[in-house]
């Protein structure tokens, strides 16, 4: 199609860098997985025998290292989780576990920022959650890493901090679900596809953040995340 065929302008494909090259990974869907470090589900005092479970954001709403975004509003209670995200360069429906790192192209750090006021309001009325877990800016996420340089991380030290101050910090092994189990339960949900990307939970420690805040996130091997909330 060219750029006529529209009858309004066309969207910019959301993407995401890959370290060392110039070139850029195209984001299709964003899916989260919820509840997947013990001690996280602790902290919010949830059903420690429930499996965690899946819910989305738009790729629009990625945002890049380095950027600094408004304190969003209806929230009084804006807070950070630092995650590993797996990215994809295949999918299917009903992938086998066994074979499901077979689809992944690389791996980098997010944040999934949440509106955890509306979140558990929404959760307390059995409402959808998209009110505290899908809005603008909602998906910061740094630089890949592709598998075929790093392997496939299990293991290693997830964390972020808040001006210099360290507030989470877990392991990768600490995950209940790994990664080839996420992506082959995902994929009995939906059909996962090239350049869907997911975020695989976070440790525990999270907590609000203020205006004038500056985050800074990583994952040992893979490049570090930073952003700042507007003052």
């Amino acid at each position: 199609m060219t750029a006529d065929s529209f009858v309004i302008p066309a969207h910019t494909l959301p993407a995401l860098p890959v370290a060392g090259t110039s070139k850029t990974f195209p984001v299709r869907r964003i899916w989260c997985v919820g509840r997947n470090y013990l001690e996280h589900i602790r902290e919010l005092g949830n059903d420690e025998r429930q499996p965690p479970f899946f819910f989305a954001k738009h790729a629009d709403m990625i945002v890049h290292d380095g950027a600094t975004i408004p304190y969003p509003g209806l929230t009084q209670n804006f807070q950070h989780e630092v995650e590993m995200i797996v990215a994809l360069k295949s999918g299917g429906a009903n992938l086998d576990a066994g074979k499901a790192l077979d689809h992944v192209y690389g791996y980098g750090v997010s944040i999934d920022l949440t509106r955890r006021d509306l979140q558990m309001a929404s959760r307390k009325k059995e409402q959808p959650w998209e009110i505290g877990k899908s809005f603008d800016n909602c998906a910061p996420c740094g630089a890949l890493r592709a598998a075929s340089e790093i392997g496939h991380p299990a293991k290693g030290k997830i964390w972020l901090s808040v001006n210099g101050t360290e507030r989470q910090k877990g392991d990768l092994s600490e995950m209940i679900w790994n990664v080839p189990e996420i992506i082959a339960k995902l994929s009995l949900q939906v059909t996962l596809g090239a350049g869907d990307i997911i975020m695989t939970g976070t440790p525990a420690g999270v907590a609000a953040l203020s205006p004038g805040d500056k985050i800074e996130c990583g994952v040992d091997g893979l490049p570090s995340l930073r952003l700042a909330i507007a003052a």
